[in-house]
């Protein structure tokens, strides 16, 4: 299962950032078929959003064949085949790398102390 997380700086509306969890979980094999999510009204609480928000996005999700629902015991992960193209990985870490870079800079980090605390970070991982 994966961890749920909403960035309300992001820019993205709430039921779309589920949506991109959902898929990317499944193409990196955090999810996997037959796989229970949580019910709308638990996920809904869980992310203190309403309720419609996490219905609109599990909807999306079984137009699209990748969720299936099955009245009384829950909504699963279908079988539909998701990967992520290298494109689509890229704009990924951009995306985060841009959103992070934002955020630095606005504490007065410059981009060459990002860059040393990730190598710090990196070399301390080794060890």
């Amino acid at each position: 299962m994966i961890d749920f997380k909403l960035d309300p700086k992001a820019g993205v509306p709430f039921y779309r950032q589920i949506i991109d969890q959902i898929k990317f979980g499944i193409a990196t094999g955090k999810l996997s078929v037959g796989e229970q999510l949580p019910t709308v009204r638990a996920l809904a609480v869980e992310l203190k959003v309403n309720l419609n928000t996490v219905s609109k996005a599990y909807k999306e999700l079984e137009i699209q064949n990748i969720l299936e629902t099955h009245l009384g015991s829950g909504t699963f992960i279908g079988d539909a085949d998701l990967t992520i193209t290298p494109k689509q990985k890229h704009e990924k870490l951009h995306s985060i790398c841009r959103e992070f870079l934002t955020i630095a800079s606005s504490y007065g980090f410059t981009s060459d102390d990002l860059i040393g605390e990730l190598e710090n970070m990196k070399n301390h991982k080794k060890q």
